[in-house]
């Protein structure tokens, strides 16, 4: 048991700079941002807009990892969709798929009847 462990410690020391040894360590270790992201997610669901685009913007300015990013410009892009901004909704969109150009919105989100179209026209890159 012993062995497996100082093994195992030892295969994560060396590949600390690979970029799967990131994504291990971005699991790991919260970022910065992921108490505002926490704030705004629940200040969305609660429909304080408002405030929940100061949390999300926030924690995109404190850092969050590569998945946290995408929820925070999707959310973002929700909000925006929904407040008649189209052009922040298709930026926040584009934001979100530029950091995981395979992003897909979950099938109650894509059935959208604002932010589903403007999502797909992004996507598709119009």
């Amino acid at each position: 048991m012993i062995r497996l462990l100082i093994i195992s410690t030892a295969l994560v020391l060396a590949g600390c700079g690979s970029a799967p040894m990131r994504k291990v360590q971005e699991f790991l270790q919260p970022s910065k941002g992921e108490p505002a992201l926490k704030a705004g997610l629940k200040q969305y669901e609660d429909g304080d807009y408002a405030g929940s685009l100061k949390n999300l913007q926030s924690a995109i300015d404190q850092g969050l990892a590569n998945r946290d990013l995408v929820v925070a410009h999707k959310h973002a892009a929700f909000i925006y969709c929904v407040s008649n901004r189209e052009r922040q909704c298709r930026d926040e969109f584009r934001k979100a798929i530029a950091v995981d150009p395979a992003m897909e919105l979950a099938p109650e989100e894509a059935g959208h009847p604002v932010w589903g179209p403007a999502f797909r026209s992004v996507k598709a890159g119009r």
